[in-house]
């Protein structure tokens, strides 16, 4: 029973990847057949792409770990100082009013032009991999986590400060647990975008890294297409992937919520 509930509820994202794959196939040979130029360039055959796959899996697991490994340090640091500044924005008003024009400012900057930016002022490809996947981490961390702090119970509240509990008491027992599901929700939406940021730094002139394997394929025209291909469909990858494991942490810490709570009793 709990197989079949299981499935019943990934069946249409199954369905979905099932049919895309297929009218990405139908696509390509159709293209091919009305000779359009360069169409095989621009959407390789599935099959060709697994058979790639087969034979360099070896090198995009080795340069994924690499990029996966500094996205998540990134992502981490980004994710503690959103929390940080969360918590003394709930605190006082003062250092929101002080901080959140700032921080809403820094979120102006476009990230192709401070990647750069980054990486000629470090010189060192690993800290400005994690700095600028910090910096796509920290924004909707610490705006969703503002939003928890600030959604706890009113009653709850009350009852706190008439038995006189102290204010780290009050944030530790209530506020940031009622904070948590907002808190992922931004995880969640940081979790890729720390991928992103990881890759984007890559393209600037790293020696390791998906992105590196990415642009230098890319310099090498049609005859790497599929290494191309796999390349950016890795690195997509490695973004759900990202998002998938926040969402199971998610699971596992807040088992209390609704959703949650209503797919454990229907198993």
């Amino acid at each position: 029973m709990k197989w079949q509930i299981s499935f019943g509820r990934f069946t249409p994202t199954v369905v979905v990847v099932l049919a895309l794959l297929l009218i990405w196939q139908i696509l390509s040979w159709f293209l091919v057949i009305l000779e359009v130029p360069l169409a095989q360039s621009k959407i390789p055959y599935l099959h060709e792409l697994a058979f790639t796959f087969s034979s360099y899996s070896g090198t995009l697991f080795s340069e994924g770990s690499v990029t996966l490994t500094n996205a998540v340090m990134g992502f981490a640091l980004g994710a503690l100082g959103g929390v940080f500044l969360a918590v003394l924005m709930s605190i006082s008003k003062w250092v929101e009013q002080l901080a959140f024009p700032y921080a809403v400012a820094s979120q102006m900057i476009p990230i192709l032009g401070l990647a750069p930016i980054v990486y000629g002022i470090f010189r060192d490809e690993q800290i400005s991999r994690v700095l600028i996947a910090a910096y796509m981490t920290f924004f909707p961390v610490a705006l969703n986590c503002l939003r928890g702090l600030r959604s706890a119970d009113p009653h709850a509240l009350e009852l706190m400060y008439s038995y006189a509990a102290k204010p780290w008491s009050i944030y530790w027992r209530l506020r940031f647990p009622q904070s948590l599901p907002s808190l992922f929700s931004g995880l969640k939406i940081a979790a890729p975008l720390a991928v992103t940021g990881a890759i984007l730094v890559e393209l600037m002139g790293a020696t390791r890294g998906l992105g590196v394997i990415m642009l230098r394929n890319l310099y090498y025209g049609p005859s790497h297409n599929y290494m191309f291909w796999l390349t950016v469909i890795f690195g997509a990858a490695l973004g759900i992937l990202s998002y998938l494991i926040v969402s199971l942490i998610e699971r596992l810490v807040t088992p209390w919520q609704p959703e949650f709570r209503k797919s454990g009793g229907d198993e």
